[in-house]
């Protein structure tokens, strides 16, 4: 067992608002007793075959935070994603708010800076984000008490962040029909994923787990919300107490037959930066670059 920092019986209410084109669910997890809220894993809107974006789905966010009348006090990146494009500072802009991430990140940015040249200017301290989380870190959601787990695996840099009886698991886990997310990208490991997920299943059986992702396996409608006690039941790939070997075992061999992200390029380049775009070139115009044979 794990010793976690807060008492956990708080119970926030949290709204999900999935985004089709990218399967990612986001969250905005608001304070019972207060107005007080954060907001868990936004989407930017990218066309990339056009180079063109768009605010569509945080929008709607924008729009339930403004029709709620909520303040917002944390924008949460649970990771560098490689799925989706993250609309943190569009949503600060709009609503405020501090941005944090793992101070990992680190590690992220020193690995893709590295892998798209992104020279000098971009730095790799973190100091894009307002707060980097180490592990066992809290933060207040007005009178909420949260605190951020480091569970790495997929990436170098997740954290799961734990808010009263919630767990937001980033890509640590999916739902039990899912199971759990590849390894295989620059610092992931399918050890030490195993070791993470170990962590998360020891928050108490009836705690509620928000997944990142979910793609609707064997044609079913798409779910985000499960809980402890049925992962570690019913988790294809870690429940009903398999063994770290056949996990690992399992994840190498899976990890290796499947394709990159469709989105990872811009993902990563736009995602190490908190959201932010590259600088702009001397013509005015912002570049996302591809770099070949790389991933």
């Amino acid at each position: 067992m794990f010793d976690y920092p807060v008492e956990m019986t708080v119970k926030p209410q949290v709204k999900a608002f999935f985004d089709e084109a990218t399967n990612t669910i986001s969250y905005v997890v608001k304070d019972p007793a207060s107005d007080a809220c954060a907001i868990v894993d936004s989407v930017l809107d990218i066309d990339y075959a056009a180079g063109r974006l768009s605010y569509d789905s945080a929008d709607e966010i924008i729009a339930y935070v403004r029709e709620q009348g909520l303040k917002v006090e944390w924008i949460i990146e649970t990771h560098v994603h490689a799925d989706h494009l993250s609309a943190a500072p569009y949503l600060q802009k709009e609503l405020g708010g501090k941005i944090g991430i793992g101070d990992q990140i680190t590690v992220v940015q020193n690995t893709f800076g590295k892998i798209f040249n992104a020279g000098t200017e971009f730095q790799r301290d973190g100091s894009q984000f307002d707060r980097l989380f180490k592990d066992g870190d809290t933060y207040q959601i007005g009178g909420m008490t949260a605190f951020a787990m480091y569970t790495p695996g997929h990436t170098p840099a997740c954290m799961t962040h734990v808010v009263g009886d919630a767990a937001f698991v980033g890509d640590t886990l999916f739902m039990p029909d899912g199971g759990s997310a590849r390894c295989d990208f620059p610092g992931g490991s399918a050890e030490t994923l195993f070791e993470s997920i170990q962590k998360v299943l020891s928050l108490p059986d009836e705690t509620r787990l928000f997944m990142c992702h979910d793609y609707g396996p064997n044609g079913r409608e798409y779910q985000w919300e499960t809980t402890v006690a049925e992962e570690k039941a019913n988790n294809i790939h870690v429940g009903g107490g398999k063994s770290k070997e056949d996990f690992v075992k399992f994840r190498t061999e899976r990890d290796a037959q499947l394709d990159m992200p469709r989105l990872i390029i811009p993902s990563l380049q736009v995602n190490m930066r908190a959201g932010d775009m590259p600088e702009a070139e001397d013509n005015g115009t912002t570049y996302l670059k591809v770099p070949l044979n790389k991933l």
